[in-house]
C-alpha cells in the first residue's frame, strides 16, 4: 500500500519552472510505494538487477517524452521528470525491500535517494554520518517543503542549460534518454549504499520483536 503525504497545493497559473518542480518533488517524496520484492540472501546482486531494469525503463520513458521539438518540447520537461522519478521511486522501494528495510522507508529516504546526487547542498542536513554509518532523519513536512523548494530551484537552473536539446528532436531524445539511464544509476548507487548500511546496522527481526514486548 502506498503511504501518501499530500503536498501543499498552489495556484499554477503563473508558476515558474522552479515552483512546478518543487510541487513535483513534494508529490514524489510524499508517496512511499510498497514493493513486491522480498529480503534477499544476495541483496546487492538483486539490487543491481532492479537498478538495471529501472534504468532501461527510465531511458525509454524519457526518450519518448523528449521527442516533441521546439516550444512543445519544453512542455514535456516536468512530465518527463515526474515519469522518471516515479520509476526511480519504485526502484528505491524495491532496493530497500531486498535489503530487508522496506518497512522503515520514509519520505526523507526518498528525498535523499532520489536527489542526493543532483542537489547535494539542499540535502546536506538530511543524512547524518554516525561513525561508519549514514543515518537519514525522518524530517517533518515543514522541513521537507523547504528542502523541496531548494531542490526545485537547483533543478530548474540545470534544466535551463539542458533546454537546447528540445530544439534537436532525435539527437535530443537520445541524449535525454541516455541522461535518464545515467541518472537512475546514480539514484540506485545512493540507495544501495544507504540501505546496505542500514541493513548491516539493524538488529535481527526476531530481536526487534522481542524488544517490542
Amino acid at each position: 500500500m502506498t503511504r501518501h503525504v499530500p503536498a501543499r497545493r498552489v495556484d499554477t497559473a503563473d508558476e515558474s519552472l522552479g515552483e512546478r518542480l518543487t510541487r513535483a518533488v513534494l508529490d514524489i517524496a510524499g508517496q512511499v510505494p510498497g514493493s513486491d520484492e522480498r529480503a534477499s540472501r544476495t541483496p546487492e546482486d538483486r539490487a543491481r538487477a532492479i537498478a538495471s531494469a529501472a534504468a532501461n525503463k527510465a531511458a525509454l520513458a524519457a526518450g519518448s517524452l523528449a521527442l516533441p521539438p521546439g516550444p512543445l518540447g519544453w512542455l514535456t520537461i516536468v512530465p518527463e521528470l515526474v515519469a522518471i522519478w516515479r520509476i526511480q521511486r519504485q526502484m528505491v522501494a524495491d532496493i530497500a525491500a531486498v535489503y530487508g528495510v522496506g518497512a522503515d522507508l520514509t519520505r526523507s529516504h526518498m528525498l535523499y535517494c532520489l536527489f542526493r546526487h543532483a542537489a547535494a547542498q539542499a540535502l546536506r542536513d538530511v543524512g547524518v554520518q554516525v561513525g561508519a554509518r549514514l543515518l537519514v532523519q525522518d524530517l517533518p513536512l515543514r522541513l521537507i517543503e523547504k528542502i523541496a523548494a531548494k531542490i526545485g530551484v537547483s533543478l530548474s537552473r540545470r534544466l535551463v542549460g539542458r533546454g537546447i536539446t528540445r530544439w534537436l528532436p532525435v539527437v535530443g531524445a537520445l541524449g535525454v534518454g541516455a541522461y535518464a539511464y545515467y541518472d537512475t544509476g546514480q539514484v540506485a548507487r545512493t540507495a544501495i549504499a544507504l540501505f546496505s548500511g542500514e541493513a548491516a546496522a539493524a538488529p535481527p527481526r526476531h530481536a526487534r520483536h522481542v524488544r517490542a514486548h
